[in-house]
């Protein structure tokens, strides 16, 4: 086709891609592997501090399960443990149970926010 005396090439549409400064497009390429780079460190720093929250999670209620074990060994052997007559009678606690309780609230405490 002539157009205004410039011949123009059937299928050629859209945009001519400009001449690119080569520095700039080096550099843009350079920025965005940095970028790239940051993202995969914070990525791996929250999946870290993810898995170290459930493994202290684990090892409360690991801890928690023995407890309930050793309870049930005593009261198997015709023993009633202190904690649990405190929780039948309501007195206060003894310090093991509220130990064993407060690890048990941090371990599900953290197991829950990690969810988030």
């Amino acid at each position: 086709q002539v157009v205004g005396g410039k011949v123009k090439k059937p299928g050629k549409r859209g945009r001519k891609p400009a001449k690119i400064d080569l520095k700039a497009k080096l550099e843009r390429s350079r920025q965005s592997a940095r970028e790239c780079r940051a993202r995969k460190k914070l990525r791996y720093q929250y999946l870290e501090e993810l898995v170290s929250s459930r493994e202290r999670a684990i090892c409360a209620l690991r801890e928690e399960l023995e407890m309930y074990k050793q309870w049930c060994m005593a009261m198997d052997q015709g023993k009633i443990p202190s904690e649990i007559k405190a929780l039948l009678t309501g007195e206060e606690l003894g310090k093991a149970q509220q130990n064993s309780t407060k690890l048990a609230k941090a371990g599900k405490t953290e197991a829950n926010s990690s969810d988030l």
